[in-house]
């Protein structure tokens, strides 16, 4: 695929709206989320774009007096339907969050929890899961020598890269990952980076990002969100260097933010 070339939408947002108690903090939003490709989501800090991406797998439902209007679509579904099971959309959904997260207990079983989760208990079946996971998450040869180990004990780097692999043990089809880079060193960042390119090769990426140079060198699409608006939406290329509304420019070439 090239960089920029449009593929069918996986995800489908229109007319959404989202207020927490009286402050609204999306503003009709209408988007399409290709497939098997990286969307980066830029913008000021507070402009709505962790609110947004949360509201994909419906992690905002753990806070209490949010309301949402408008529709978003998954592979044709409305995912706030009484029909959806929330477990399986959040399977099908993952979601990597700014700091690692990693449970208080051993690699292997980091990586096990989720498929133990839904069902699977086959010693086997999960041995393999787990080195899939680790493997996909470009972490298997770093860690496969400690995988009774506590978790805690990884770097910052290494503990993201395992929280990806947790997340892709349970066969997701989409990945959200909200500034997943931010609490890293710059060679834990690269890594991240090289491991989200191949990703995409299977899976969807979303990404929220505060880094415009991250967005350029990894996403094939961008969306560009300013005070709960989405701004623009476009081929990253295009937003970056001939951007069609005049607050990207501004933002891009660092007038503001």
């Amino acid at each position: 695929m090239e960089k920029g070339e449009f593929m069918s939408s996986i995800i489908s947002v229109k007319d959404m709206n989202l207020w927490y108690g009286e402050h609204q903090a999306l503003k009709d939003i209408n988007i399409e989320i290709p497939e098997k490709s990286i969307t980066a989501f830029i913008g000021p800090s507070g402009c709505g774009k962790s609110t947004f991406i949360k509201s994909l797998n419906r992690m905002n439902d753990l806070i209490p007096d949010v309301k949402i209007t408008g529709s978003i679509k998954y592979n044709g579904e409305d995912i706030f339907s009484k029909d959806i099971n929330i477990n399986e959309l959040r399977k099908e959904i993952g979601m990597v969050f700014q700091k690692p997260n990693p449970f208080p207990m051993s690699i292997y079983d980091n990586i096990a929890y989720g498929p133990r989760t839904h069902g699977i208990t086959n010693k086997v079946q999960l041995d393999e899961i787990v080195e899939e996971a680790l493997k996909g998450a470009a972490i298997w040869d770093e860690v496969k020598d400690r995988l009774k180990k506590n978790a805690l004990g990884m770097s910052g780097g290494q503990q993201q890269r395992l929280c990806i692999a947790r997340a892709l043990a349970v066969d997701p089809k989409v990945l959200l990952m909200d500034e997943p880079t931010s609490a890293l060193d710059p060679i834990s960042t690269s890594r991240i980076e090289e491991l989200v390119t191949e990703l995409k090769e299977k899976y969807t990426i979303v990404m929220v990002t505060h880094n415009m140079q991250q967005a350029t060198r990894v996403s094939n699409h961008t969306a560009f969100f300013l005070l709960g608006e989405l701004v623009e939406f476009g081929a990253t290329d295009e937003i970056f260097f001939q951007p069609k509304d005049k607050r990207t420019e501004d933002y891009i070439t660092g007038r503001f933010g």
